[in-house]
């Protein structure tokens, strides 16, 4: 028998089409059942509530010279001092940024005159970062007394918020969980697993810097109060539950 060496190929191939269409079939039906899956995609929140210990807090001198640079020079020779008596309150070299420095021209304005120049006003202020909130107000006290004339804001944190978030953490999956059984409950379902969980991220709100106003140098029998009141850490997942009836 004489055999058409030509036809090999061709038999090879027929196959190998013929795999891949039987195989087309059972692919569809893989994503018909992904497809066909019931799933619940919600979202929930954990929170929890703590005391902050640690503060933000910005400081600064503005000081007033018939020249730039005079008022420069009165500025930083101020400056040194409220420096000074912060690192003798118990802040950190470290804890202590200057933030802002600028100096401006003064004019004085008339009616129908030109603004006439009257001088320059130089400022600076320092972010200082206090650990120890207890002696926060005897911090800003000691500052305006040696010179510190304007407050920028202050807000408050947390040193190691690690604990307080995990905790958070904790009671947004739990009400997750919860939620999704409310779902399957409510729809005559039962959440069989989980399928997917994301974190959008943990944050500790703090109150907003108050805006900045003038410090009277004065003698104090008592320190500024300020209270820090309560953090609340604050995380956020969303999940993907599949069910079934």
């Amino acid at each position: 028998m004489i055999r058409n060496r030509s036809t090999v190929p061709a038999l090879v191939a027929a196959g190998a089409a013929i795999l891949a269409l039987s195989a087309v079939p059972a692919a569809a039906q893989n994503n018909d059942a992904a497809f066909r899956a019931t799933t619940f995609n919600l979202s929930a929140a954990g929170e929890t509530a703590i005391a902050p210990d640690m503060a933000t807090i910005t400081l600064g001198v503005q000081s007033e010279g018939a020249s730039a640079a005079a008022a420069l020079s009165a500025n930083g020779a101020a400056m040194n001092k409220v420096i000074a008596a912060l690192k003798k309150a118990g802040v950190a070299e470290r804890d202590i940024q200057t933030s802002n420095l600028n100096v401006n021209p003064q004019y004085a304005y008339e009616q129908n005159q030109p603004p006439r120049l009257t001088g320059y006003q130089a400022s600076n202020q320092v972010t200082i970062l206090a650990r120890d909130l207890s002696k926060l107000g005897q911090t800003v006290d000691a500052a305006a007394s040696a010179g510190a004339n304007t407050v920028g804001g202050i807000s408050f944190g947390l040193q190691n918020p690690q604990k307080a978030e995990d905790e958070a953490r904790i009671k947004a999956v739990a009400a997750l969980k919860a939620k999704s059984d409310l779902y399957a409950r409510a729809t005559g379902y039962k959440v069989v697993r989980l399928v997917s969980l994301n974190e959008a991220g943990g944050y500790t709100p703090s109150p907003q810097p108050a805006p900045m106003f003038a410090m009277a140098k004065r003698e104090m029998a008592d320190s500024t109060a300020i209270s820090g009141g309560e953090l609340k850490v604050r995380v956020e997942v969303s999940a993907t539950y599949e069910a079934q009836q």
